[in-house]
């Protein structure tokens, strides 16, 4: 058992945590005030080749593994969640369905662009009445001819006013009172597809969040993603890949409140001694740190099962729900170890906490992610 980094992703993980220190978080704060999208952050990592990270060269990816894929998120999320999750959708989401189900051609028209940074990725899944119940999904793309008509409307969904196309679950058929969902790519350019980015969040105030409206969107039926009726099982796959997305961004974040919250401890003085110099500082601190190694463990454990090719449901869902809890939990803690000052945007600790909540509800919550892992061990 080898818990050492490969020298590929040491590498990257030193290339990706000084540009995270020089180019991403020197602007977070001001980010997240003014829910300004950091293009030109991704810019600079398409020119570094980190768009496609995990994808074929031929296609215009690095080649790289999962586990250098959750050390390039993990660094984005400590210095600004926004652009975190930006990448992690944009990955795993938006290229990932593309590169496990998609055919040559589709690999070579669609996720060409989503490697190379021309379009960010994207995935339409999650509707106004089909969140956790994704089997609710009530959008229909209907027959006609050689085309499918599609009607209906996505909710929640991360970075479509930037992706040229993505793939998006619709009914294509109902047979003995059973939804037959199958998986579909679609321009964001083809008429009748709006894109409204008009949601107010709580957090991650830098990404994209947008509203998917489409009314008798007509695309080839050569995009349709894989078999037809296997769209619900297609995006199953794709969310376990997720959620190690969700859980490096956890750890990316409580990384940052925990340096935070260390860094404070030691400058700040209370009663004539350093805040870390008191005991119950100290525990907090060596709590959090705990927390965040074992969550990190976490997500290199199920990395690794991924890219080794076996199953990894169980550790994704264990990883992505631990990881998530812990980082709202050392957010607090944070912002408790610098008390008035942690309630104040300028110290950041606050930050944390707004942008981790999400992580908790997205790609399944905490209360989906056990009901995952109590299938996985057979209750």
């Amino acid at each position: 058992m080898n818990f050492d980094l490969t020298s590929e992703q040491q590498m990257i993980r030193k290339t990706m945590k000084e540009f995270a220190d020089e180019v991403v978080a020197p602007g977070a704060i001001e980010r997240d005030r003014t829910k300004a999208f950091p293009k030109e952050i991704f810019k600079q990592l398409a020119d570094m080749g980190m768009m496609g990270l995990p994808f074929e060269e031929e296609y215009g990816g690095a080649g790289a593994d999962t586990t250098s894929f959750a050390i390039v998120t993990e660094e984005l999320s400590r210095a600004c969640a926004s652009t975190g999750i930006t990448y992690s959708a944009h990955i795993s989401l938006g290229g990932a369905p593309l590169h496990l189900f998609g055919t040559k051609e589709q690999k070579e028209k669609y996720l060409t662009p989503i490697c190379t940074g021309e379009s960010f990725g994207a995935f339409g899944l999650t509707e106004p009445n089909a969140g956790s119940d994704a089997g609710g999904t009530e959008t229909q793309a209907k027959e006609d001819g050689q085309d499918f008509v599609i009607n209906g409307s996505k909710v929640y969904i991360t970075n479509a006013s930037y992706a040229k196309h993505l793939a998006l679950t619709a009914i294509t058929d109902i047979k003995d009172g059973k939804k037959e969902i199958s998986a579909i790519i679609v321009p964001t350019d083809a008429e009748g597809f709006t894109v409204l980015d008009r949601y107010e969040k709580m957090g991650l105030n830098a990404s994209n969040t947008t509203e998917l409206i489409l009314e008798n969107v007509r695309v080839p039926q050569e995009n349709l993603l894989g078999k037809k009726g296997n769209g619900f099982r297609q995006f199953l796959v794709t969310l376990d890949g997720g959620r190690i997305g969700i859980a490096a961004m956890a750890v990316g974040i409580a990384q940052a409140a925990f340096e935070r919250a260390l860094s404070y401890s030691k400058e700040r003085k209370q009663f004539g001694q350093t805040l870390s110099s008191f005991q119950v500082t100290q525990f907090k601190l060596a709590d959090m740190a705990m927390k965040i190694e074992l969550a990190r463990n976490m997500v290199y454990k199920a990395s690794w099962l991924k890219d080794e090719g076996k199953p990894f449901t169980k550790e994704a869902a264990m990883a992505k729900l631990y990881a998530s809890e812990i980082a709202m939990e050392i957010a607090d803690q944070a912002i408790q170890i610098h008390g008035g000052y942690g309630y104040m945007k300028e110290y950041e600790v606050e930050r944390y906490m707004r942008d981790a909540k999400l992580l908790e509800i997205g790609e399944g919550t905490s209360e989906v992610q056990r009901m995952v892992i109590a299938r996985q061990i057979g209750c």
